[in-house]
């Protein structure tokens, strides 16, 4: 699995974790966030390898989906792209600490 796809299902998880079940977040939060197998997360819950592997597939097309309609990580990259050119721009302006103090309370 690619660094990538392993930061936007994080960034994905942590916008629309309340809309999964109890069970999708575990799952999820384990494989993502632990870094545990697919074996390990089996073994905990007492079920196949081949069902939590099925949960997870399903669950990161549902947060694809979630994020297709909302667009929450997409807004959230927006702002923080808009932040790092403002930073830039009032880095030379003699009041440059104050407003950069300012702008990085917004992140």
């Amino acid at each position: 699995m690619s660094l990538e796809k392993t930061n936007r299902m994080n960034y994905l998880f942590d916008f629309y974790q309340a809309l999964l079940t109890p069970k999708q977040r575990n799952y999820m939060s384990l494989y993502y966030l632990d870094d545990y197998s697919l074996g390990e997360i089996a073994e905990e819950f007492e079920v196949s390898r081949q069902a939590v592997y099925d949960n997870i597939k399903r669950t990161e097309a549902m947060l694809e989906q979630y994020e297709e309609k909302l667009a929450l990580f997409d807004k959230f990259e927006q702002r923080q792209q808009l932040l790092q050119t403002l930073k830039r721009q009032v880095e030379h302006s003699p009041d440059a600490t104050e407003t950069i103090s300012a702008l990085e309370n917004l992140e």
